[in-house]
């Protein structure tokens, strides 16, 4: 399946290695093309995985041993909310959740920047996706940080060293998880400034998409670079061997959204889900409840 995007090329080109320097404007093109699929060919490939994730998600949700965690974390207009409707959508709701994190509450700001995120993880057997997540903590507030004075943090952690604690902290989190068994996928939707230039106009220009875009996402675009730098930091220092990012080139959507499907499938193949198996006790006693259910008028 899917020859024509191998996940042995996602790997090469598309994982951040743990503890690698990494550079989003050389390193990785938001407008890579992993593959010679028109858009209409990306979409038809994309149907075809969706396929195999439900198949994998009941496996998963029988089995009841692993759960998964998916992380979507992107500049405006990248394409999270496409990219989860579209590679979810055909998985079963009741074994898929899909929390979005805003602006943290005055109840969340009295407990610590994990807390809200804690609560919201999948359990076993289930597909949890984070758009967007604790992240925020070193991405939006190390860009923005005013947004610090409102987390009453202790004189201490608001020293310099207060990113380097968050991604040792992260970090540990994370750990803690796939021991646990909860598997988590990263995925960082890379759009180019171009693109989200073209996108914010698209918004403006159809009157059906102008909710979608607000005063301070526009204003946003004035810290592209402070945002790239924090990026990159977090890239470096969050990408492990247990829990790696996917910097996913997101000028092409549907392309895209094969890249994340693809990435996803591969990882629920590696567990080896199978359903449950019963014993010989248990199998007597379903012959024996199907002779009864035969016997009914």
């Amino acid at each position: 399946m899917m020859n024509s995007l191998k996940y042995s090329k996602i790997l090469r080109h598309l994982i951040v290695p743990a503890g690698k320097k990494v550079s989003l404007r050389k390193d990785y093109d938001p407008a890579l093309k992993l593959s010679k699929m028109s858009k209409q060919q990306a979409k038809k490939k994309l149907a075809e995985s969706v396929t195999l994730l439900a198949e994998y998600q009941d496996k998963l949700y029988a089995q009841d041993i692993y759960g998964v965690l998916i992380i979507f974390q992107a500049m405006d207009a990248a394409g999270k909310d496409g990219a989860i409707k579209h590679v979810m959508s055909g998985l079963n709701p009741q074994g898929t959740q899909v929390t979005s994190f805003k602006a943290p509450s005055t109840e969340e700001l009295n407990h610590d920047y994990l807390w809200r995120c804690f609560k919201a993880l999948p359990e076993r057997g289930r597909i949890g996706i984070f758009n967007r997540s604790y992240y925020e903590e070193v991405l939006v507030v190390r860009v923005h940080p005013e947004f610090l004075e409102k987390e009453k943090l202790p004189p201490k952690p608001r020293e310099k060293k207060i990113w380097a604690h968050r991604f040792e902290e992260i970090n540990g989190f994370e750990k803690y998880l796939t021991n646990n068994g909860i598997i988590v996928l990263k995925f960082f939707l890379n759009v180019s400034r171009e693109e989200q230039k073209r996108r914010f106009l698209e918004r403006i220009e159809q009157p059906e998409k102008n909710w979608k875009l607000s005063p301070a996402d526009a204003a946003e675009r004035a810290h592209w670079d402070e945002y790239m730098d924090a990026y990159e930091d977090c890239l470096r220092n969050t990408s492990t061997d247990h829990a790696p990012w996917y910097v996913i080139p997101a000028d092409d959507k549907p392309l895209a959204r094969l890249i994340v499907a693809t990435v996803i499938h591969h990882r629920l193949k590696e567990l080896g889900l199978k359903y449950p198996t019963v014993s010989e006790e248990q199998k007597k006693r379903l012959l024996e409840i199907a002779a009864l259910l035969s016997r009914e008028k």
